[in-house]
């Protein structure tokens, strides 16, 4: 759970069939703290059935450990490859789902917005993008490059999360 109740904990969300990255970001004002990131993986030999039920079991787990009151999850990047497309998408509706059972709202970003968002630039490669997590996240250590990614889309949400607030706030403080 979140330290005070200033603090907003919030989960970012990687997703893929094979890999989905996972990153906690604690938000107290603007102050970012990492928390904790790792990568859930499925088996591929396994059916596709069971894999997405690893995902979601795995996802779930990290929402009961962790406590978090928000997700965030990168949109679906469409590729060439319809079928490749279809499994991510599949992914993806298993990440939500176990969200949303734990009484998360779930927030959508696009790939281009969330480096925009990190990087300064909507075609941030790799490198970049773990330059700039560990940057903002100094005692972050990633896993891997999906929980770079799932950190990316954390933060990125609690850019615009932050944001919307403060528009909230002073819309309400004139009525």
């Amino acid at each position: 759970m979140t330290p005070n109740s200033n603090t907003r904990r919030l989960l970012g969300l990687d997703p893929g069939l094979r890999a989905t990255g996972w990153g906690i970001v604690d938000v107290t004002g603007s102050r970012l703290v990492h928390v904790a990131n790792g990568t859930v993986k499925s088996r591929a030999k396994d059916a596709l059935s069971d894999r997405l039920a690893m995902l979601h079991d795995g996802i779930r787990a990290i929402i009961e450990a962790h406590g978090p009151d928000e997700a965030a999850i990168e949109s679906v990047f469409v590729s060439k490859d319809g079928q490749a497309t279809l499994k991510l998408g599949q992914a993806r509706g298993v990440a939500i789902l176990a969200a949303a059972q734990a009484g998360l709202e779930v927030a959508e970003y696009a790939p281009k917005h969330i480096k925009k968002s990190v990087v300064g630039a909507g075609h941030a490669d790799k490198r970049q993008m773990v330059a700039m997590v560990t940057m903002l996240l100094p005692q972050c250590d990633p896993h891997s490059e999906h929980s770079v990614d799932a950190l990316a889309v954390a933060i990125t949400h609690a850019h615009g999360s932050a944001g919307a607030a403060r528009v909230a706030a002073a819309v309400g403080a004139k009525a």
